[in-house]
């Protein structure tokens, strides 16, 4: 009992003093802290989507490749024509109607049996040679869900970058994801590099395309914009020679005086470059990021180390902002920022200023009623309620909780829950005492059988704030965090704390009647 007491204390405490004085202190003291919520400390709120278009769109362009791969096999070609896919599926004509079982086979890897029993890819022949690949809703969500997935870790590696204090990043809804971060200064560079997709790739630039400026794409290549002024445009073959998928490291670093980006390939990526390289001298190499073209050097030499400069006219923070985008990875669909809220520190200081005065005033309150009452036993409660608040702060300081305007509201109401528990059994004592008990026996019997009255209204509250935590978000289960460790703290001060007091008292003092 003492030895939960004093660690209860022990760390609440650190709370009190600033991070500096903290630091100074010796390593075996505890030194974790509440964190603030954004609504107490400031910061941004953003609420971002996914393009769920992007993603079922490259999903679709994934299954034209998978099907061009399976038609294609060395001396066994299966041939066809307009392959291509809509908003919705893959299709293209056989170019002879005698190969459709041949084509039914090779495509039949496409086409699996999900856990539920259904084809995640219908595939479907019409009688003139036409071919459709139809992915179901089911692959199509699970490509989203997953999607969404690997964008939140890819937001929480750029966010971490950045040194952004206990940010919360979680889904909400089939496409939508939150992002709040506590005491951030600078909302436009964190829009900055969410807003970016950073889908990094190497790709030859079409010589012969690039040759007549205006004229028609050649079929295998595309026309992407340029970022440099002066290049409005080039043409680049559709094959991706290096992605960047493969990059190890990225790190903004100075060439001849220029803000530039040095970046540094795993084992196969390295590979990879260094093939297309020594195949491609004398060529430009276009750098393409979310298909603009940042710079195409032309490959003087063979590139063999796996490592590459990226320049394109940044300045420092451009240079130090696209490597932070390389290093985090790309995201898989473009973000779109659905809404966006600043919540000033003044605004956060002036919730904190009432949050304390709602809570001096509710335990003064509390406090004086409880004496009122019950007198000395009255004070015992009291002490117990001083406890209750340590220990509820040390859980949370432990936990590392971020505490929010309704954790406020939920540790006030704890202060009220506290005692009333301790009204229940000095309720019970004064009627033991009523039918003639002595006072030991009457104490005895008040705690003992007003134990089970206090386990089920403490139940029954801690159901519903589980309840509020499984079902609720962001401030909603901030309240239910507190309420759950206020519930759980007030019945140990409670029953165990306020009993201990009341029997060290008695056994020393053996008074003959009770003022209750």
């Amino acid at each position: 009992m003492v030895l939960v007491c004093t660690f209860g204390i022990l760390y609440t405490l650190p709370n009190f003093v600033s991070k500096s004085t903290l630091e100074g202190l010796p390593d075996w003291l505890p030194s974790q802290q509440v964190n603030l919520g954004l609504d107490l400390q400031g910061g941004s709120h953003l609420l971002l989507q996914i393009d769920s278009n992007v993603v079922i769109e490259q999903m679709l362009e994934s299954l034209v490749d998978a099907v061009r791969d399976n038609l294609r096999e060395q001396g066994d070609n299966v041939g066809y024509r307009d392959l291509k896919h809509s908003k919705t599926e893959v299709s293209f004509v056989l170019r002879d109607l005698t190969d459709q079982e041949k084509a039914r086979e090779r495509l039949s890897s496409l086409s699996n049996i999900t856990p539920n029993g259904q084809r995640d890819t219908v595939i479907s022949f019409s009688d003139d040679g036409g071919v459709t690949l139809t992915p179901s809703d089911s692959s199509k969500n699970e490509r989203i869900n997953s999607a969404l997935q690997q964008a939140i870790e890819v937001i929480r590696r750029r966010i971490d970058e950045t040194g952004v204090n206990e940010p919360t990043i979680q889904r909400q809804g089939d496409d939508r994801i939150l992002v709040q971060l506590p005491g951030l200064d600078d909302p436009d560079r964190i829009k900055r590099l969410l807003g970016e997709t950073a889908q990094l790739t190497f790709h030859l630039v079409d010589v012969a395309g690039n040759s007549a400026p205006g004229a028609r794409v050649p079929p295998g290549s595309k026309r992407l914009p340029s970022v440099e002024a002066g290049d409005p445009s080039y043409v680049v073959k559709n094959r991706i020679m290096v992605s960047g998928e493969n990059l190890e490291d990225a790190q903004a670093t100075f060439q001849q005086g220029q803000a530039v980006v040095s970046i540094r390939f795993n084992g196969l990526g390295a590979k990879q470059f260094g093939r297309a390289t020594s195949e491609n001298v004398g060529l430009p190499f276009a750098i393409v990021l979310d298909n603009k073209v940042i710079s195409a050097p032309r490959i003087n030499e063979p590139i063999l180390g796996g490592s590459a400069i990226i320049s394109g006219g940044f300045n420092v923070q451009g240079a130090q902002e696209l490597a932070l985008l390389l290093r985090a990875g790309a995201l898989p669909a473009p973000l779109t920022i659905l809404e966006e809220r600043s919540v000033g520190p003044d605004l956060g200081a002036d919730s904190i200023a009432a949050g304390k005065i709602a809570g001096i005033i509710g335990i003064a309150a509390v406090a004086i009623f409880m004496v009122a009452s019950y007198g000395l036993f009255g004070m015992v409660a009291n002490i117990a309620l001083a406890m209750n608040m340590f220990l509820v702060m040390a859980v949370l300081s432990i936990l590392g909780a971020t505490l929010t305007l309704p954790g406020i509201a939920g540790i006030v109401l704890t202060i009220g829950m506290a005692v009333d528990a301790n009204v229940l059994i000095f309720e019970r004592i004064r009627e033991e005492l009523r039918v003639g008990k002595t006072p030991l026996n009457a104490v005895e019997s008040g705690f003992n059988r007003a134990f089970t009255t206090i386990v089920d209204a403490n139940v029954t509250t801690g159901i519903a704030a589980t309840i509020l935590f499984v079902m609720g978000s962001g401030p909603v289960k901030g309240f239910a965090v507190t309420l759950l460790i206020g519930i759980i703290s007030s019945m140990f001060t409670a029953t165990m704390l306020s009993r201990m007091l009341i029997s060290m008292w008695m056994r020393r003092k053996r008074p003959k009647t009770l003022e209750i």
